[in-house]
């Protein structure tokens, strides 16, 4: 299959680009982290009118529909900004309330995201952290209550509402803040919910792909420049035989995973009965990439990669959390073998 992007879909790719590179990411980022959500929801707001939310939304509730290729160009340029957020979060749970049905819910959210007025978390079996819950203690961790609307538990067939949380907790990546939800008002049990949670999970791993690759090609770039500039020896690291050959493997890498990528879109957006394979083919390789390409920065900066004053940093962080975020490598190498 030749696949190849239109001339729209690149359009607004750049579009999308352009607008994101001047509107400060890394200071929205470290305010996020710091808990200052204005910024950010300020941000969210001007993603909304560029239409990033609604192409998660079904048209009689404001939204262009589920457009899999287009949200996967979005996300790609959203983590290549490095924008904080339950960016993919808010997405799966519009994709889950459109397709469970639920009407009161439906039409009460998903106008609000498609429009920016809206960010909600979403929890299911394969979430942002539900393997770290305790044992103990069956609640998943939230993606970013403390800043969401409201978060949507899914456990087995039931599906809760929750609109409080525990004790904000700290991650790998400072932008991305863990709670548990607490005191949750069931909205719906049954089948429907573990097929709409299915389809919602299918969702959210693409889209982490996709903001993985994005990544992965922001820390490539900003690599490739440093060590033209740092000088060894009174010649640039970036011309040593090593330093080729490691940013080689990380192109490579990167290159492998974009077509993948663009084919789970493809096959989401057809219904294929294959979906699910190349949706967790693609995160295994734009998650395994985007690290590779953090791993690289960090070598190759130097000590000042280690650094937190480098905006560097901000990306750096992301790259394992989103690695392993909505199905681990393992979980998702296990989904394409099964199949």
């Amino acid at each position: 299959m030749r696949f190849l992007l239109t001339d729209e879909q690149r359009e607004f790719a750049r579009a999308l680009d352009g607008m994101l590179g001047v509107s400060g990411t890394p200071a929205v980022a470290r305010a996020w982290a710091a808990g200052d959500h204005r910024p950010g929801r300020a941000l969210w707001t001007r993603i909304a009118e560029a239409g990033v939310w609604g192409l998660g939304v079904p048209e009689q509730h404001g939204g262009s529909g589920l457009l899999p290729v287009e949200l996967a160009l979005s996300f790609e340029e959203l983590g290549r900004h490095a924008v904080p957020g339950p960016l993919v979060e808010t997405v799966a749970a519009a994709v889950f309330l459109e397709r469970l049905g639920a009407s009161t819910e439906a039409g009460e959210w998903l106008p609000r995201i498609a429009s920016g007025g809206a960010v909600l978390s979403l929890c299911a079996g394969a979430g942002p952290y539900a393997r770290h819950a305790n044992a103990a203690d069956p609640a998943p961790y939230a993606l970013d209550a403390d800043a969401a609307d409201a978060v949507l538990v899914i456990q087995g067939d039931t599906v809760c509402r929750s609109d409080t949380h525990g004790p904000v907790q700290s991650s790998l990546d400072p932008a991305r803040r863990l709670a548990r939800p607490l005191d949750g008002t069931v909205l719906a049990r049954g089948p429907a919910v573990t097929a709409a949670a299915a389809h919602a999970v299918e969702v959210a791993r693409l889209l982490t792909a996709a903001q993985s690759l994005g990544l992965g090609r922001a820390l490539l770039a900003a690599t490739v420049s440093y060590v033209k500039q740092r000088t060894q020896f009174r010649v640039p690291v970036g011309s040593f035989q090593a330093v080729k050959h490691r940013l080689a493997d990380t192109l490579i890498g990167l290159e492998f995973a974009r077509p993948l990528v663009h084919a789970a879109a493809l096959a989401l957006a057809a219904g294929s009965p294959s979906a699910g394979r190349e949706v967790a083919a693609a995160k295994v390789a734009a998650g395994e990439a985007g690290y590779a390409a953090a791993r690289t920065a960090l070598q190759l900066h130097g000590a000042i990669g280690y650094t937190e004053e480098l905006p560097l940093s901000l990306w750096i962080r992301k790259a394992r959390p989103l690695r392993d975020a909505w199905g681990t490598p393992a979980d998702c190498r296990a989904r394409v073998l099964a199949e």
